[in-house]
């Protein structure tokens, strides 16, 4: 999705509250936890921004809405000053940006969603669809040998387009509530 078709399919939502994502892997993933919990998202729009760079673009949009999200750690200055910068107020640490609405990933929501299922479930997951046995071939690449299971996991399901929504549904669906990953369990409590 380029920005501009996203900005413009986005401006015709009438949702009171507004989620924003950086893609449509973590819509997938947010929709079916919450299916999971048994949690409506009427009235709810979860966005996918396209990248997190994008974000200052949909805050402008959005800024006579409710206002949460995810983000990654590591892109946490896209979102403080974007935030900042719409007028939302300054948010100088993690705490405070969850106190805006807005929580970390630590990776990125697949890797919350592949430690809190483990490993094992994870490739239990693959097998059921069919991708066990090319994840073993992905394993055996030179640059896969050496890394944790876990990484190879979250790099094989960023690996093929349209891989990462389906394997955010995937995951997601086979994620005991009780175990859902904090900063989307946080979300959640906010919708």
């Amino acid at each position: 999705m380029d920005l501009r078709s996203g900005l413009t399919d986005a401006a015709g939502l009438s949702a009171a509250t507004v989620v924003l994502v950086e893609g449509d892997s973590d819509r997938h993933a947010i929709e079916a936890v919450a299916r999971r919990h048994g949690r409506s998202l009427h009235g709810v729009a979860v966005v996918p921004m396209g990248g997190v760079t994008n974000i200052r673009h949909f805050v402008e949009l959005f800024h006579d809405r409710r206002l949460a999200g995810l983000y990654d750690a590591a892109e946490e200055r896209f979102i403080r000053r974007a935030l900042a910068d719409g007028g939302l107020g300054p948010a100088r640490s993690s705490a405070e940006l969850a106190g805006l609405g807005f929580h970390a990933c630590r990776a990125d929501l697949e890797d919350e969603l592949i430690r809190a299922l483990g490993t094992d479930t994870v490739e239990e997951v693959m097998a059921a669809v069919g991708d066990l046995r090319s994840f073993r071939l992905f394993q055996r690449q030179p640059a896969q040998r050496d890394r944790p299971l876990a990484r190879q996991l979250r790099r094989f399901i960023g690996t093929r387009a349209g891989r990462k929504s389906h394997y955010a549904t995937l995951l997601a669906d086979a994620l005991d509530p009780a175990r859902t990953p904090p900063p989307l369990d946080r979300l959640l409590a906010l919708l």
